[in-house]
């Protein structure tokens, strides 16, 4: 079987199994862990989220985004691989009841980046080393081979437990082996101060809610303060503080937008103790303060 014709049967078959789990506009948190599928019947513009490390295939349709200071716009069958967390905006491009814009991401893991690299010392240099911590490519074969059985692993969920493991390892594996190998390998090389900030980025996220002092997070990561900060703003585009301050709103935004609460509540509940320094920091980042900023989106 001709490539083209081997691969333009996988893609079909991407879209029957994405389509079969998503009969309706949704996004799908599937049985397998770190393994999310997407379905949109409209174009969608300056939509704002965290990028946490993944890779992502359009599966049909075509997306338009922009990570910290990257831009990654990509098509049918194309990559995007996002090496650390990263405030993005997206907009959905080309999609229609008829013709809904399909993707799937999978979620990366440091730990099996660097057990393969261990494994399998050649994977240190293949490839041509890319250092830009956002990667768009196009799928090639055998990634998209692994792609589809992950997705026709839901239809069995008692094999899950065992198969999808290593499915998701073969994806890391592919994707070491590709252009995407010199982004996974420079947040995911122990010792480096890339993957010090990682692990910064890493703390960040799941404590946003905290009170943050910089220089307790530098040693937290074995790092000096300066030599911290300057390298998180290079690799972020933005401060420690900025990076908390924009995942302390964004979350805020989900929790009024999708959950209904009111914005009292979800600026406790992201750690702002005063309302008002809430509403001033929530209308600098929206262009609107909180209540007509979500009346705004919900109509």
């Amino acid at each position: 079987m001709a490539k083209s014709t081997l691969q333009d049967g996988i893609h079909e078959a991407l879209k029957v199994g994405l389509l079969k789990w998503l009969p309706v506009p949704s996004r799908l948190k599937t049985a397998i862990e770190g393994l999310n599928l997407s379905r949109y019947d409209e174009e969608v513009s300056a939509t704002r989220c965290f990028y946490e490390p993944m890779v992502a295939l359009v599966v049909q349709g075509f997306k338009r985004s922009r990570i910290g200071e990257h831009e990654a716009n990509y098509g049918e069958m194309h990559c995007v691989t996002v090496g650390i967390d990263m405030p993005g905006v997206f907009h959905i491009m080309n999609a229609s009841p008829n013709n809904p814009f399909l993707s799937l991401s999978v979620k990366l893991d440091r730990r099996i980046i660097a057990r393969l690299m261990a494994e399998d010392p050649t994977l240190v240099t293949a490839g041509e080393g890319n250092w830009n911590p956002v990667v768009v490519d196009k799928a090639g074969k055998e990634l998209l081979q692994a792609f589809l059985r992950l997705v026709e692993l839901l239809d069995t969920p008692s094999r899950i437990p065992v198969l999808a493991p290593m499915i998701l390892r073969e994806i890391h594996y592919y994707l070491l082996c590709g252009s995407q190998g010199g982004c996974l390998r420079l947040f995911s090389s122990v010792g480096t101060q890339a993957n010090q900030i990682a692990e910064a980025i890493s703390w960040l996220r799941e404590h946003y809610a905290d009170s943050l002092n910089m220089e307790d997070l530098a040693r937290r990561v074995n790092m000096a303060s300066s030599t911290f900060n300057r390298h998180f703003k290079q690799l972020t585009s933005l401060s420690p503080l900025q990076f908390q301050k924009r995942l302390r709103l964004y979350e805020a935004e989900r929790l009024m937008l999708l959950e209904g609460q009111d914005a009292g509540t979800a600026a406790l509940k992201v750690g702002y103790e005063s309302a008002s320094q809430f509403n001033r920091e929530y209308k600098r980042q929206f262009g609107a303060p909180p209540r007509r900023d979500i009346v705004q989106k919900r109509s």
